[in-house]
């Protein structure tokens, strides 16, 4: 019915054609009412975004890598867990999420033209969510990717996903990056029993398609720099719900490096304990409830025993308050920059530990105690692998 529908309506332009001939501005023949085309110039224009979209696609897509890890259970069953990656260099070094490969008994990569290889584990960091393979094949059969910087990148650019969703590989999604600042707490999702608190931080939000399969897949820029690496989609339901994330590009500066040269990663500890900022409890949504100086920073709820926080002397809460029916630990000392970096919240806060700190670094600290400024020295430690006890207002009540 609907190709009839197109095919009358064809008839009836033509009809009135005959009727009488249109006049005016040339948009259709006088002799068959058909429209002309538009002028090339005008179609280029149009065309323009996805004439760069097709050539990013035919510029990228060939680095980015099936991979496919084989898991066997106690009882001795296996299965299977399928997802993307990409290539980092000629050598062989092919990037994805640890969560694809952490406790695999097989790993395998395909590569373009559907070229399959043996992959082997060169270590994985379940706090970022990112691990490295290593492959054995000719260098002409790798195109690496250039990893750029994700500090610049703005909400509503264009953010470019390549993976394999579904099994279908090299699919292209396309949208714009809509948040940036969010956390996820990956370690957790990947291993149950790892030490709580440790969030990955400075995750990117999309509005792109994300589905099962796209994991470990590059997120793109116009220019073709990897931004970030694809890492879950937010689903309350079992179902797509329109939000994705993504391990952002500095993230992956600081982590490959080590990831290549020892395995693992080592990251910078403080040893403080922050209520959770969610639902506006974070600096600014306190700040008027509990008369707080500044409306940016860390307000410390405790510090963990024997940190570098409590060597350095730093404070937790000493007053339980109720505000907006949360129990707020209040009178901890509020820190505000690290080794002059001033930053929002405790996001932003832990982005720089990560990212540009490492264990056995001193820093200097810029904190409020009592409404008036305080600087402090801190060498940091590496994170504990088990908890230790706070000390915060619930201990000095």
């Amino acid at each position: 019915m609907a190709i009839c529908a197109l095919l009358l309506a064809a008839c009836g332009a033509a009809a009135d054609s005959a009727a009488g001939p249109l006049t005016g501005r040339g948009e259709a023949s006088a002799q068959s009412g058909t429209p002309t085309a538009l002028p090339a110039a005008m179609i280029e224009a149009a065309d323009a975004e996805y004439t760069l979209l097709t050539n990013l696609y035919e510029r990228t897509s060939p680095s980015v890598v099936s991979i496919e890890s084989t898991f066997i259970d106690a009882a001795g069953a296996s299965a299977t867990r399928r997802g993307s990656g990409f290539v980092y260099n000629r050598q062989g070094h092919i990037i994805t999420n640890a969560h694809l490969v952490n406790d695999a008994a097989a790993i395998t990569a395909t590569l373009r033209n559907a070229y399959v290889l043996r992959a082997e584990l060169v270590g994985l960091d379940r706090f970022s969510d990112l691990a490295v393979l290593k492959v054995n094949t000719a260098e002409e059969r790798l195109a690496p990717l250039r990893i750029g910087e994700s500090a610049s990148v703005k909400v509503g650019q264009r953010a470019i996903s390549i993976g394999n969703p579904f099994g279908q590989e090299t699919s292209m999604t396309v949208g714009i990056v809509s948040g940036l600042g969010r956390t996820l707490p990956s370690a957790e999702l990947i291993e149950a029993g790892i030490a709580p608190g440790f969030d990955n931080p400075s995750i990117i939000q999309i509005d792109g398609a994300i589905h099962p399969g796209n994991s470990g897949g590059p997120l793109l820029d116009s220019k073709g720099l990897v931004i970030g690496i694809t890492t879950a989609m937010r689903s309350d339901s079992g179902g797509f719900q329109g939000i994705g994330f993504a391990v952002p590009a500095d993230t992956m500066r600081r982590v490959i490096p080590d990831l290549l040269r020892q395995g693992q990663v080592d990251y910078a500890w403080m040893g403080i304990s922050v209520m959770r900022e969610d639902g506006g409890y974070g600096v600014a949504g306190l700040s008027e409830a509990l008369d707080l100086p500044v409306e940016r920073g860390v307000l410390l709820r405790g510090v963990t025993e024997g940190s570098p926080a409590q060597l350095a002397g730093l404070r937790g809460g000493t007053t339980l308050i109720d505000v907006r029916g949360e129990l707020v630990c209040a009178g901890g000392d509020l820190i505000v920059a690290v080794n002059d970096f001033y930053f929002d919240d405790l996001d932003g806060l832990v982005t720089y530990l990560v990212q540009h700190t490492r264990p056995g670094d001193d820093v200097e600290l810029v904190a409020i105690r009592d409404r008036r400024p305080l600087e402090l020295r801190l060498q940091l430690q590496s994170r504990p692998a088990q908890n230790r006890p706070v000390i915060d207002c619930m201990a000095a009540q």
